[in-house]
Order: C-alpha cells, then sequence, then structure tokens
C-alpha cells in the first residue's frame, strides 16, 4: 500500500475503483508528467448518492462532502494511469463544476471538500490552483464534478 493510500486509512477512507466512463472517453490520461484526469461524479459504486441542484434539493454541507467523494474518485483515476499514489509530485489544478440553484453562490466552499482532502492526503503536493464554477446542470443530475491535473514525479 502506498503512503498516499496509507494516509487515506488514517482517515477512515479507501480509494474506491476507478468510475467508468459515462460515455465516449477514458478516466485520466498521462501526457509528459501530467496526469489529466476527466470530470469525476460522486459515484460510490457506480452511483449517485444525491441528486439536484446546490441551494435547493442538496445543501452546501451536503456538497462539500460530494466534492470529496469526487476528490477520491479523480485519485483512484490518478492511480489507474501511473500505478502508485507516491508517484504525484504535486496537484497542480483543481476545476469544480456546482450544479446551483440561481440564487447560490457558495461554489467556493462546496469545492472545500475536494482541496481540503488533497491538502490532508497529500500534503503540501496537495496544495494547488483551483476554479470554482456554477452551472445550470450536470451530467446524472449530479451535484458536484471535479477534475484533477497532478504532475508525476518520475517523468
Amino acid at each position: 500500500m502506498s503512503a498516499v493510500e496509507e494516509q487515506l486509512a488514517s482517515l477512515g477512507l479507501t480509494l474506491p475503483a476507478v468510475a467508468a466512463p459515462l460515455a465516449s472517453y477514458v478516466p485520466a490520461v498521462r501526457t509528459g508528467p501530467y496526469v489529466y484526469t476527466a470530470g469525476q461524479l460522486p459515484l460510490i459504486e457506480g452511483k449517485l448518492a444525491v441528486t439536484g441542484k446546490v441551494g435547493a434539493e442538496v445543501t452546501a454541507d451536503e456538497a462539500k462532502e460530494l466534492a470529496r467523494t469526487c476528490a477520491l474518485n479523480a485519485l483512484a483515476a490518478v492511480k489507474s494511469v501511473v500505478g502508485d499514489l507516491d508517484k504525484i509530485a504535486r496537484v497542480v489544478r483543481v476545476v469544480g463544476f456546482v450544479a446551483s440553484a440561481s440564487d447560490f453562490t457558495g461554489q467556493p466552499g462546496v469545492l472545500n471538500g475536494a482541496s481540503e482532502l488533497l491538502g490532508k492526503v497529500l500534503g503540501d503536493k496537495g496544495v494547488h490552483a483551483r476554479s470554482a464554477v456554477g452551472v445550470a446542470v450536470l451530467p446524472l443530475d449530479a451535484p458536484v464534478e471535479v477534475e484533477i491535473q497532478v504532475e508525476i514525479a518520475d517523468a
């Protein structure tokens, strides 16, 4: 088990299986020293636990937890192409999308779920640039979607 996965375990978390693509794409692609993940939904065992808009059917606190799940799924996607999460030199960028009620403006707080998890698991390597974007709807009526870009040390 990698040190990253040991850190996840210390937080009571396990790395999930890679989420199956919902359309014609792959979960992650490596080019040179970088891995780019596809947008990761908060799928648990292939299903969304919650659907709807944040600020309406979904609370900001619920959405923050869902963003954390998205980040776990993103780490699983990274592992699927590099084999070992200890090869991560740093998380470069996180982009998060929040399906938002028309008056919801707390997208950055929602995406803290992903950012805080990456920081707890990777320490200084988890510090990243980020965009938090409010959108009208996401695939499967998911409340949150997260993609990450990481730099790999062995390139």
